[in-house]
């Protein structure tokens, strides 16, 4: 599910003004997290990510592992700011990022 880099550019100007709705803190990559991932995802399609955690390698595996878990395609990273997309089934044009944008 590679991106073009059409796609990538317009999702970056979509999620510039988007806020993060999940945060994922010291204790890693939890159930909860994830199932809050996979439904954000899945009603918006494209969501940002903060990543608290101290350093970047690890920040940097986290973002791999998020990806892969919920099988998620990363458009950018910018700090501790990840925006990472993954298409819905049935998008919902009141919610969908992509859709609004």
């Amino acid at each position: 599910m590679a991106l073009t880099a059409a796609q990538k550019k317009r999702f970056r100007t979509i999620g510039h003004n988007l806020k993060p709705v999940v945060i994922i803190a010291s204790n890693g990559l939890s159930a909860g997290v994830l199932d809050e991932t996979t439904r954000a995802l899945a009603d918006h399609e494209l969501i940002k990510v903060k990543f608290a955690v101290g350093d970047r390698e690890a920040k940097k595996a986290l973002i791999n592992e998020l990806c892969n878990e919920v099988n998620a395609e990363q458009v950018q990273t910018i700090g501790n700011i990840a925006l990472i997309y993954k298409p819905a089934k049935e998008p919902n044009p009141a919610l969908s990022n992509l859709l609004r944008g």
